[in-house]
């Protein structure tokens, strides 16, 4: 599991997997990653196939942040250091499941998008879908046994936990009784907004809670993945800002 939290480190750096170096500070970097789990992360947010740029003026793997439409990093010299010398903290990390752990609370993968023509997809939030998926498939479980699974927020399933939050976390996983949940269908595709729609249980206050509303009402129109779950993180923490 270590490779999958390894394997798009290429584009912390801008480079294409053709170009990527198989080492990273003395640790091998991106790998294949088994049960084809990278390329059913990618299709919940991304269509197949190669796409024209959607913000033809954006061409790189710097995130653009969809509660602003502004890029979340603008590197200078001394931004540039602080964020490589993060990226190596958190791709040197030798445990998978410490690894996990430290993807799901990084600031510096949230800065990156997983493709450049998506420019709002998020690099953190693809690579925790990858090693979810990774994850069930090994567990001998296929795509259409999963459902995305509402846990408390205090509560952290190694590798298959791919939000956590204050007030809740998301889990890809089988169905699990008990627990607020919605399946995600028989093919991994852009489908986040429909799963959001059929969790038998909502976690936001949308009856009296006016910004819970307005971030359900956006989550149900977003259907990438990794954009969806990064716009939550990015609303949850503008709204405690204010």
């Amino acid at each position: 599991m270590i490779d999958v939290y390894r394997h798009d480190a290429h584009k912390f750096h801008g480079q294409s997997h053709a170009d990527a170096s198989e080492e990273f500070a003395g640790i091998p970097v991106n790998r294949a990653v088994p049960y084809g789990s990278d390329a059913d992360a990618g299709a919940l947010s991304r269509p197949p196939g190669r796409h024209e740029p959607v913000v033809p003026t954006h061409e790189i793997h710097h995130r653009l942040s969809l509660l602003t439409g502004d890029p979340v990093y603008i590197p200078n010299s001394r931004a540039q250091a602080a964020v490589e010398n993060d990226v190596r903290d958190l791709l040197t990390v030798a445990d998978a499941e410490r690894a996990h752990e430290c993807w799901l609370h990084s600031d510096v993968a949230t800065l990156f998008n997983e493709a450049v023509a998506f420019p709002y997809t998020s690099l953190k939030y693809h690579t925790l879908l990858v090693a979810a998926l990774s994850d069930t498939y090994r567990a001998g479980l296929s795509f259409d046994d999963l459902h995305l699974v509402v846990d408390p927020a205090d509560e952290i399933v190694p590798h298959r936990t791919v939000y956590s939050g204050d007030q809740f976390a998301f889990r890809i996983d089988a169905n699990e009784r008990g627990r607020p949940s919605a399946r995600l269908g028989s093919r991994p595709w852009r489908s986040w907004g429909s799963t959001w729609n059929r969790l038998t249980a909502h976690p936001l206050n949308t009856n009296q809670d006016k910004w819970d509303m307005a971030l359900d009402a956006n989550l149900r129109r977003i259907w990438a993945w990794s954009t969806a779950l990064q716009y939550l993180e990015d609303f949850t923490r503008w709204r405690g800002e204010r």
